[in-house]
């Protein structure tokens, strides 16, 4: 099956129990259909055990194990699924469940993933905000900053570095808003330096309109991420009362500053063009 590289060597997060229930539960439906014995060898070699087992009994136990063990890893949970049903697709003997039913499985169970043969892709939380290529608004050097920093946020996560990736994200938003200085507001212009005072005085000056209720939105999830007791990637983490970001808090933030940073940078073309004309 083909499917990011990284997630192959650095889990992007588990299966949720509940759905590796029921896919155990669709093995047995299979296994019952055949040689018990050798249907379950044939599932755990396909979820990473080596040998065979010294009975029918040993060999349940072993697949137990090693399904345990893969769902460590959802992708390759769902790759090796789909793998050993596959190779028995062939036996008319052998009915296997479809692609729609293992999807509607990760479906309910909000897995993040839906299998698209020969793909596995990520979709709804684990999948990245899109972004435009490029700002209209920005020069040569600014636009390869920004999308470095986007593509390192995403290396980041897909690493399981969830923590480093919304560090990453959060500077990029910073500078991002720190690109309005100097743009005009309508009968002034933005004079602060620094992302804070640029928020605030953005607010200030474009009340009543989305940009005021983005940039109130964006400086409270900064403040939480930058707080030894919140996300702590600004100022350290609080060992005794602090958190850590999991996979699935990083990919969350990780899309909300994107989308942040895609709507602040529509904004600033507008802002710009007004200056240009």
């Amino acid at each position: 099956m083909k499917m990011e590289a990284s997630w192959r060597f650095d889990t992007p997060g588990p299966m949720p129990t509940e759905a590796v229930r029921e896919f155990d539960t669709l093995i047995g439906k299979v296994v019952a259909q055949g040689n018990r014995w050798r249907m379950l060898e044939h599932f755990k070699g396909y979820f990473g055990a080596s040998g065979r087992s010294s009975s029918e009994s040993w060999a349940e136990s072993d697949l137990d194990s090693s399904i345990r063990q893969t769902a460590e890893n959802a992708p390759l949970f769902i790759e090796a699924f789909y793998e050993g049903c596959e190779a028995l697709r062939g036996d008319d003997s052998i009915a296997v469940p479809d692609v729609g039913r293992m999807n509607r499985i990760l479906r309910d169970h909000a897995v993040g993933y839906e299998i698209r043969p020969p793909e596995l892709v990520a979709i709804g939380l684990h999948q990245p905000i899109a972004v435009p290529e490029r700002y209209q608004s920005l020069d040569e050097q600014a636009q390869e900053i920004v999308q470095q920093s986007l593509q390192q946020s995403e290396k980041l996560l897909v690493e399981g570095q969830p923590r480093q990736a919304v560090q990453e994200i959060l500077w990029l938003m910073e500078s991002v808003v720190t690109a309005f200085k100097g743009l005009s507001t309508g009968n002034t212009t933005i004079e602060e330096k620094y992302f804070n005072k640029i928020a605030l005085e953005l607010r200030t000056k474009r009340k009543g309109q989305t940009i005021e209720q983005v940039l109130a939105w964006l400086t409270t999830l900064h403040g939480y991420l930058s707080s030894p007791t919140g996300g702590g990637v600004r100022h350290g983490v609080d060992l005794k009362s602090g958190i850590t970001i999991n996979a699935d808090e990083g990919r969350l933030y990780c899309n909300l500053i994107r989308s942040y940073v895609t709507f602040l940078m529509a904004e600033h073309e507008r802002m710009s063009q007004r200056v240009r004309s």
